[in-house]
């Protein structure tokens, strides 16, 4: 459950992109998707929308969020395993117990040992297997906390924070392997400031009431998991380990600073970080690593690196031992027996996020096959893919998205503030906008991992080697733009990789009410067609604008062209900053600034499609609302959902994207087809005036 910088995992992805002449797609008209069979029936509703949640005692230009879907945001309680509950929610749990019956099928079919389907039948059986997990305890775990035992000198103990990320335990400094911002063609050492159990340095250093319980209850959670390793003394540890992580803490750079592409570039040699550096014996830190030798590295936030390695030099080893042998323990909670689990779960999951129980064993199996990253989750989405998506699904979005090629294009030639020299920029990078729709066109071969039915543990760690043997193997050779990542065809999600200029729409989220191919046009440019938006938005935000067409991070812009977008995402900063979701806690502006862009983007240029794909015509009035309304609606529809304050708090905290009543409210306020589209006036909460709306692409 916590945020770990340091698995040697490879990192591509925005958190989860020929010649310099117009791409002709960018001049053409839109293609038409294909109808839908005119018996074919909306999932939701009689057009693709619920109305029957909306608050009609709410008027739209107050509430929009509310307006639509009000009525469901009064009644419906969360159920107590979750901590939100939303679109996104149901689709994974549907997704969730496809999952579920693919593997219940497996096991029917008593698949062969040694089979890709026998191997995934047993790592399922091997999670889903209690009694043994229980029996076995914190047995599994004893290597690694004898390890760590036996750290005596400092020489040990900088081995064994190099050994962090395949140890999964944990450390000030994390290394991983990404691509090379101005190179991407080639992979790149990476190396960042981690090591907190907290979600940000803000739980540590914040003195308000809420943050000193949280403090407090997690002083006496690190005690308790200490206390199954048969551990001493385990209210003074934790202690000296809550002391250590606030000095840490105190080192991190800000959220917004993090997410800045200009300062997290940072190259070094070996050589010149040992020289800059020279207080950290870097040969044994990089020798735990277990990386290849290697010439070159980027480090994130350099400015806190002598601070860190000074606690690393100072800092009792005592201190150290426990600092990772807690981080040991509650890493791998969740394969151990469910007296930790459940310990675990109650602060990470109840006390950290409000949620009151923990998810079913068998939701858990599911995320740890077949999830996202590290799992065997292509292997088990091609079997998905096969059952649940159809090829006409798969063409229709090739066209949403060609037409949201096309809308973008139209907008750049249209912007005033924009010279000519950038938009040709511009174009280039749209023109090389490279779209994955569905599942890879490639797999990933994962028939060479040994998975018993009867070893969780064992298969946990020998999935995690697989990945960090092949993550390792791949430092000296070109990168790969064909693989999908973290990305799993059964993800309910989208991304967008700046590297590559990718965006990938998994089929999971390919499904109502994101997308329904028997649904209203309206619904579906106002939903899938502004989350593709969106994703081809953040090639054009404030950070992934920092790359170009192919992926280069440098300034494409001239300077007063940047200097003018700067001004607009300022001023979109500064009304994030206004919004209270919890009280006394803002949404960051700036932290949040390249997710609104993308929602604000993706809106204004899937309506400018929905509009094109109209070739002139009215449409039609559908249970007395217009297209533009289906349309707004559509868009808050795929944003309706509940979530615990605390949960809230945390994603505040440590989530770059805005909570989901200003993914609403805080988008269409600055569009100006919404308030014709519901008559909003003045006097209305959300209106501004049209001078304040910001309009960037």
């Amino acid at each position: 459950m916590k945020r770990l910088l340091l698995s040697i995992a490879i990192s591509t992805a925005l958190f989860a992109c020929g010649n310099s002449e117009v791409n002709e797609s960018t001049q053409s008209q839109p293609a038409t998707p294909a109808a839908a069979p005119e018996s074919a029936k909306a999932e939701l509703g009689s057009f693709g929308i619920e109305l029957d949640v909306r608050d009609l005692n709410v008027a739209p230009g107050d509430d929009f969020f509310r307006y639509a879907g009000g009525k469901w945001l009064s009644e419906f309680e969360i159920p107590s395993d979750r901590t939100t509950f939303g679109a996104f929610t149901i689709l994974r749990q549907r997704t969730e117990e496809r999952v579920k019956a693919i593997f219940d099928d497996l096991l029917a079919s008593n698949p062969a040992q040694g089979t890709l389907e026998g191997k995934i039948a047993n790592y399922f059986t091997s999670y889903m297997n209690a009694d043994k997990v229980n029996e076995l305890g914190i047995s599994p775990l004893r290597p690694l906390l004898v390890n760590i035992a036996n750290i005596e000198t400092r020489k040990d103990l900088i081995d064994a924070l190099g050994r962090s990320g395949t140890d999964r335990t944990s450390s000030p400094i994390g290394v991983f392997i990404g691509v090379d911002r101005k190179d991407p063609n080639r992979y790149m050492v990476n190396m960042g400031h981690g090591g907190l159990g907290l979600p940000d340095k803000s739980y540590y250093l914040q003195d308000s009431e809420r943050f000193q319980k949280i403090r407090a209850a997690y002083e006496l959670h690190i005690a308790q998991m200490l206390g199954f390793a048969g551990i001493e003394n385990t209210e003074e540890k934790a202690k000296r380990i809550m002391a250590l992580e606030t000095k840490i803490a105190e080192q991190h750079w800000s959220r917004a600073d993090r997410r800045n592409r200009d300062k997290t570039y940072n190259p070094y040699t070996v050589s010149s970080l040992k020289k800059e550096f020279p207080e950290l014996d870097w040969d044994t830190f990089l020798a735990g690593t277990g990386l290849p030798e290697f010439k070159d590295l980027n480090v994130g936030q350099p400015s806190a690196f002598a601070a860190l390695i000074d606690l690393m030099n100072t800092v009792p080893v005592e201190d150290w031992r426990a600092y990772l042998n807690y981080h040991a323990i509650s890493n791998h909670a969740g394969l151990l027996s469910d007296e930790i689990s459940d310990a675990n779960f109650e602060f990470y999951g109840k006390t950290l996020r409000g949620q009151p129980e923990q998810r079913e064993r068998w939701t858990r199996a599911v995320q740890q096959v077949a999830g996202r990253g590290n799992t065997l989750g292509e292997a088990v989405g091609k079997i998905y893919v096969d059952r649940h998506f159809k090829a006409d699904a798969k063409r229709q979005m090739d066209d949403l998205v060609e037409n949201l090629r096309v809308a973008l294009g139209q907008r750049i030639d249209n912007l005033s503030w924009m010279s000519d020299t950038t938009k040709r920029e511009a174009h280039e990078k749209l023109s090389t906008f490279d779209p994955k729709i569905g599942y890879p066109d490639e797999w990933k071969d994962v028939s060479s991992i040994e998975l018993k039915a009867d070893d969780l543990f064992g298969n946990v760690k020998r999935v995690r080697e697989f990945y960090t043997n092949r993550s390792i193997a791949r430092l000296n050779q070109p990168t790969n733009k064909i693989e999908w990542g973290r990305n799993t065809p059964q993800t309910v999600n989208a991304t967008y990789n700046p590297a590559f200029n990718q965006i990938t729409f998994p089929a999971g989220i390919l499904q109502p009410p994101f997308f329904d191919p028997a649904a209203d046009p309206a619904v579906n440019y106002g939903a899938i067609g502004a989350v593709i938006g969106h994703e081809m938005g953040h090639g054009f935000d404030d950070q992934g604008s920092k790359s170009d067409a192919y992926g280069i991070q440098r300034n494409w812009w001239t300077d007063e062209d940047r200097a003018k977008f700067e001004q607009k995402a300022t001023a979109l900063a500064e009304q994030y900053n206004g919004y209270e979701p919890v009280p006394g806690n803002f949404v960051d502006g700036r932290f949040t600034l390249g997710e609104n862009i993308g929602d604000l983007g993706g809106l204004s240029m899937a309506y400018h499609a929905y509009k094109l794909s109209l070739n002139g015509k009215e449409a039609p009035v559908l249970d007395g609302l217009t297209g533009d309304q289906r349309f707004f609606l559509a868009w808050a529809q795929v944003w309706r959902a509940k979530a615990r304050e605390a949960a809230t708090l945390a994603r505040l905290k440590s989530d770059p994207h805005s909570p989901a009543e200003y993914r609403v409210n805080g988008v269409v306020r600055n569009i100006d087809e919404w308030y014709e589209a519901f008559n909003v006036q003045p006097d209305h909460e959300l209106y501004l005036p049209p001078e304040e709306r910001v309009r960037i692409w």
